[in-house]
Order: structure tokens, then sequence, then C-alpha cells
């Protein structure tokens, strides 16, 4: 059996359900009891990648995607994790993060829990996410995937590593770690001279040394730099190898804005097309979230939704998206099960509502400053106040500091002063534009809502802060100090 084949198979199935095609949806539905009573929408907007593999095996006569790539070759089983933090609050914390995406049905964590846990080896998803599951199932699962038999055999190991430093000597993985999280290049390239193994193991949740470094080069203060990746890539670490939701090293890199990084990577053979993070999640959607228009354009363009054509700015796939009698396509409001980069967002379920996905697009659009299609969305119905999730196009554009946007919307009828949403349920509810423009420091943004009459003493539901306040919390004295005076 050709592993790479069944890849390509897997992802032309994807294209096949997400397009609406009834024998795709009867091949999914007859194999994948998940999706067997879903109707075809639900099923454009939410199916994953891990779904089609799933669903493929089960058709091949293998119970899961991972028994079919074991079948394939050795090289492809998954192997042990290893620790990365002598913390055992941290891993525990895994632990209860692993229950919460349990409870909500996310097919890498059904997938995590099959692989790792006695009593669900070769169970369906479906009858995983029925049967009992707790918080000391969920730890037994990362006790498994660390190679302990049991949870309180790895607080020892732990709580060991912890109490005597001299032990990390013999977890080399950790102490590669180590040297990434401090920079120290010279010390890695020593550790992967003596174990070159370590540049094709995972830690904890499956992130591979190259994906951490990838991570850790998206903070300013990293020492680290692009040498860490490259030393790393010298020594036969695998671009594409993802951690346990799929979330690849070029996801990083599109999601930190990096790039030279971005570019390192996909020369070394990193896959555009990859997803995480719910359906359609590539590194082009996990760019686009944010607004980093600067990586997206090295990206590609999967999925061609119309978020994603709206994120890039580009006429031609906007409109490709819509019929001759302007309605929208299917692909047009398919692959959005990606809708947060991480818990601090809170869950939602995307429906295929051509409002709901028109609203979308136009906030994805304004994110990343494309101006281009900005009128072309309105004119299909687009609304310039709508919230589809956790933001406004207009406060969207303050967080991305798009003044040139902001003037657009507001010259079309965007409300200055509206109360919306953003990013958690404990902060971000009732805030407008200017408190965001201010706690992020976007003085250009703050100065033009003030010039165009933003009410400065606006105060948020919350915590009852102005913009002021908000800009004062957050360190901005700049900000807080032109509100105070303006």
């Amino acid at each position: 059996m050709n592993l790479e084949q069944q890849n390509k198979q897997a992802r032309e199935f994807l294209r096949a359900i997400r397009s609406g095609n009834d024998d795709a949806l009867s091949r999914l539905r007859r194999h994948h009891t998940l999706w067997a009573t879903s109707d075809a929408n639900e099923i454009c907007v939410h199916v994953s990648l891990h779904d089609a593999q799933f669903a493929m095996a089960r058709e091949l006569g293998f119970a899961s995607w991972p028994k079919l790539q074991a079948h394939a070759g050795p090289a492809s089983r998954v192997g042990h994790t290893r620790l990365l933090e002598a913390d055992l609050t941290w891993i525990g914390d895994r632990a209860h993060s692993l229950l919460r995406r349990w409870y909500s049905a996310d097919p890498a964590a059904l997938e995590q829990i099959r692989e790792w846990h006695p009593r669900f080896t070769d169970r369906s998803y479906e009858e995983i996410r029925q049967a009992p599951f707790t918080v000391d199932d969920a730890r037994l699962v990362y006790a498994r995937e660390h190679g302990f038999d049991t949870w309180g055999e790895l607080a020892t190991r732990v709580k060991a590593l912890a109490s005597n430093p001299a032990v990390a000597t013999t977890e080399p993985f950790m102490a590669a770690f180590g040297s990434l999280r401090s920079g120290d290049v010279g010390g890695l390239a020593a550790l992967l001279r003596t174990a070159p193994r370590l540049a094709f193991e995972r830690g904890t949740n499956g992130n591979s040394l190259l994906n951490l470094a990838v991570s850790f080069a998206g903070k300013p203060d990293w020492k680290g730099g692009v040498a860490a990746i490259e030393a790393l890539l010298a020594a036969g670490a695998d671009v594409n190898q993802g951690n346990n939701r799929g979330w690849k090293p070029l996801h990083q890199a599109a999601y930190a804005n990096r790039p030279k990084i971005a570019a390192l990577l996909i020369e070394s053979g990193a896959v555009l097309d990859a997803e995480a993070h719910g359906a359609g999640g590539t590194p082009l959607v996990a760019a686009l979230f944010w607004g980093h228009h600067e990586v997206a354009e090295l990206l590609g363009a999967a999925p061609n939704n119309l978020r994603a054509a709206a994120g890039l700015g580009l006429p031609e796939l906007v409109e490709a998206c819509f019929r001759p009698d302007g309605s929208l396509t299917p692909e047009a409001c398919a692959a959005r099960g990606f809708y947060r980069p991480h818990s601090g967002f809170p869950e939602w379920k995307p429906s295929m509502d051509p409002q709901e996905v028109l609203d979308e697009a136009l906030v994805w659009a304004c994110k990343s400053n494309r101006l281009a299609v900005l009128e072309r969305l309105v004119r299909a119905g687009a609304r310039v106040n709508a919230d589809p999730y956790r933001g406004t196009p207009l406060i969207w554009a303050a967080v991305c500091n798009r003044p040139e946007t902001i003037a657009w919307l507001l010259d079309h009828g965007a409300d200055i002063n509206q109360k919306a949403t953003f990013g958690g349920l404990s902060h971000g509810q009732g805030i407008t534009a200017l408190h965001l423009a201010a706690q992020y420091g976007h003085m250009p943004v703050v100065r033009l809502l003030i010039e165009r009459g933003a009410d400065r003493s606006t105060k948020d539901d919350l915590y009852k802060a102005t913009a002021e306040g908000s800009a004062g919390f957050f360190g901005q004295k700049e900000v807080r100090d032109y509100l105070a005076s303006a």
C-alpha cells in the first residue's frame, strides 16, 4: 500500500465531500457514524481531513487512519511522546483540555483517545463520544502517550525530574526543549549530534522540536532565530510533522506572521493545504484569522471559500464564490470549521447561512485591509455592523491597525460607537473599536476614531472601563495620555 497515494486520495475525497458530491457524502455517512445523520450543509462546513481519512480507512477495512498508516509502513506508526516540562500541574492542564475537546467531539481529540486509551482501541468516534470519559481517563491517555502505564507512574517521574535537575540528563528531549527555549542554538546542535533521533521525536501534545522552534520564533525576544530552525531542518526534522491537532510548523509561522520562516519551510517542502484546529484550518487561514497579510501572500489559496478569498483581497477569487444569479456557491461556504486559533476564544458552530458567510467574509477582508473587495461584499449583502463571531468589521480593523479600512467602513455607515464582542467570555464584552485600538496601542487608529466622533466616555460591559482606562491597564501610556487630553 502506497501511503502517499492514500493521502492524495483522502484529500480528493475531502474536496468531493465539500463540493456536495452525493457519492462522496454517501461514503462518508456510511463509514463514519459521527456524520451518519448530518445534512449536507453541516458536513460541508465542518468536515475535516481527519474525517475523510477515517472514513477511507474504515472503507478499506482498517479500524482507523493510524492503523492504515501502520500497515503501510512501520515508520508511520505513532510513537510515544517525550516530556517537555517537569511540571505535573502543566501536564494535568493538558488532560483537562483533552476532556473539554472530547466533550465538543473534536476529531483530533477522539483520535488521541483511541490511540492511547486501552478501553477505546478500535472504537468509532461516535462510540468514544457516547461512552463515559472522565478526567482520570484523560490523565491515563497522557500517561500512556508518554510511555507510562498509569498516571501515578507519570507523576512519580515528573516529581523526580522536578526535585533533581540532574535527572533531566536522562530526558534528552527535555534538555533540547530547554536549549530551544533559551535560544541556545549551540547547545541544541550539540544535543542533535549526540542524539540525532531528537529531530524526529515528539513532545507533549505531539509537538516536534521544529514545531516548538517555530513557535518560539514568534516571540520578539527569543534568541534562537532562524538558525535554530535551520539546525533542526539540517538534522532531518520533518517539516510536515504536525502535533496532536495537526498544527504544523508552517501553521505556526503563519500564526506568528513570520514570512522569512514560512518561506524557508515552504522551500523545505511544507505543504500548503494541511488542516488543523478544525475544517479548513490551513496555514493561510491561521494567518488570515489575525490579518497577517504579509505572510499570507506566501501561503496559496486553500481552502477556496469566500472568507479566504476576501482575506486575500483578490477580486477574481471573491467573484468565483458567486453564481450568476448572485447566490453563493457551496465551496464559498465550505471548510469553515476553523474559527479560533486557541481556547481563549469561545466555541462557536459556523453554519451555511449565506448572511453569516457574507458577514464573516467582510470581517476577514477588514482584518487584512483588503479595500479592493469591500464594496463587492457589501453589494452582495454583507453588513458593516454585523458581529458574526467575536468582532464586527470595525472592531477587527481596529485590532489589526487598519486606519484605511476604518475610514472606508465609517464612510459606508459603520457605527463608530457600536458595542460588540471580542476574544473570550471573560473579556471583550461590550467593547468598542476605540477600546481595542487603545488596548493595542494603535495611535493612528485612536486618533482617527476620535476625529470621526468616537465617544471616549463609553464603558465596556464587564469592567466598566473607558478606552482611556483600557490603555492605562495595558500599559499604553501614549494612548492613555492622548485620550486624557483629547
